[in-house]
């Protein structure tokens, strides 16, 4: 078998979580293998609405393993959050969630540090989420992190050492804090890990794809924002494409299938950095309204723009997608016109690859197509789609060179079209 991997090829937010839930039942195991817990995926079913942090979107779907892999980093404290308020709602995890012993620790030194780094950045700061992703994944690569499995091997020495190690930092940066009740909170959600599962993610993967099991890989953000190839420095700590998923799980790339390249019908972005298409005014405000652009974790809220078809060739390149997925289709419902970026200019020159860099002196080039001007979140099937909307699925098609599979008409579960059409 294989491990088949959905990842998001914009900014974020693209709907991970929705199309992992949809898809559980196909497979056996779902692993996550990128991201923190700065990454919200939000699921709607049942008339309940659920937001994961750290934890993979198959995890309610019942008899399916989901696994928190190596390429993860994991806060203890907002891991049991999480995980206590999906018990407190009737999902118990403890026999159905492991993690990964080779996953990071977020220590609460790091969320000081986070946020002692972005204020010294002034102007230039990035627009981290605050939650100590960064500098766990600085001390992971400088080979001073503490692992998931440390907890169950020296761990008092081994915290006391990292904590020292942060707070000299702290203190040449003459930060001031207090992380008395936090820590107290850490500690505790270290003794609630226990309670599941850590294992060797990388044999136990492994392991399942030689007796026939199927997994299915999801990735946290969006390719945009991937530490390499996003639009550096505006991006997250880890390789949100494809490769990460060998990293992150410890996979072959010769066993990887199918990759599902979610995308948005439009594109959005939260914190700074650049962004083309984005839209400053009337209609990037109603594009917000109408989708609730505003972040499941943070709140914060999103900036809107048109739909970039030079990233997103440009993710579908880099991950090597098989099928495209479209959400959120149903938030244009009400526009007489619709706009797609199909190249920029800079400096009179009009340019149709992702450049190196991206800077104020690059301008999208627009093609302008008709709206569909039709409410679709009641429709259950594509023989539903009006005239409009189908030349706008040909048009996508046929610029990116990939079939969009799945058309998502709303938030919920139920509100997910299937394409059967050969296209």
């Amino acid at each position: 078998m294989k491990v088949d991997v959905l990842l998001g090829l914009q900014w974020g937010d693209e709907g991970k979580g929705k199309i992992v839930d949809v898809l559980t039942p196909d497979y056996d195991v779902i692993a996550r293998f990128q991201g923190g817990p700065n990454a919200g995926h939000t699921l709607e079913f049942d008339g309940k609405k659920y937001i994961l942090r750290s934890i993979p979107s198959g995890i309610f779907q019942g008899g399916k393993l989901n696994v928190i892999g190596n390429g993860v980093v994991l806060d203890p404290l907002l891991f049991k959050q999480e995980a206590e308020a999906l018990a407190a709602s009737g999902h118990d995890l403890t026999k159905r969630l492991a993690i990964s012993k080779k996953a990071h620790l977020i220590l609460p030194t790091h969320r000081m540090l986070d946020a002692a780094y972005e204020a010294a950045k002034g102007a230039g700061k990035i627009g981290t989420t605050g939650k100590g992703i960064g500098p766990t994944y600085t001390d992971k690569i400088s080979r001073n992190g503490m692992r998931v499995g440390d907890i169950l091997h020296n761990f008092e020495n081994k915290y006391n050492a990292a904590k020292a190690r942060h707070e000299a930092i702290l203190q040449s940066l003459n930060y001031s804090y207090d992380i008395a009740d936090l820590e107290k909170e850490w500690f505790e959600g270290i003794e609630y890990l226990k309670k599941f599962m850590l294992i060797d993610s990388e044999h136990v993967v492994n392991n399942y794809l030689k007796e026939g099991k199927s997994v299915l890989a999801e990735g946290a953000q969006g390719t945009m924002l991937d530490i390499d190839f996003g639009s550096y420095p505006f991006v997250t700590s880890s390789n949100t494409i494809c490769a990460g998923c060998c990293t992150g799980l410890g996979v072959s790339p010769r066993n990887i299938g199918e990759v599902y390249g979610i995308f948005k019908a439009y594109c959005t972005r939260v914190g700074s950095g650049p962004f083309p298409t984005e839209l400053f005014d009337e209609t990037g405000e109603q594009i917000c309204q109408i989708g609730h652009e505003f972040g499941s974790v943070t709140g914060r809220k999103r900036r809107c723009g048109w739909i970039d078809l030079v990233a997103l060739k440009y993710s579908i390149m880099l991950n090597g997608v098989t099928q495209l997925i479209m959400m959120k289709s149903d938030v244009l419902d009400s526009f007489e016109t619709i706009q797609a970026c199909v190249g920029y200019t800079m400096n009179g020159q009009e340019m149709t690859e992702f450049p190196f860099e991206i800077d104020d002196s690059i301008q999208p080039v627009y093609v302008e197509l008709p709206g569909w001007k039709t409410d679709m979140t009641k429709m259950q099937s594509e023989d539903e789609f009006p005239e409009e909307f189908n030349a706008y699925l040909t048009f996508l098609e046929e610029e990116l060179e990939v079939p969009i599979k799945i058309v998502s008409v709303g938030p919920d579960r139920a509100q997910t079209i299937v394409r059967y059409t050969d296209n």
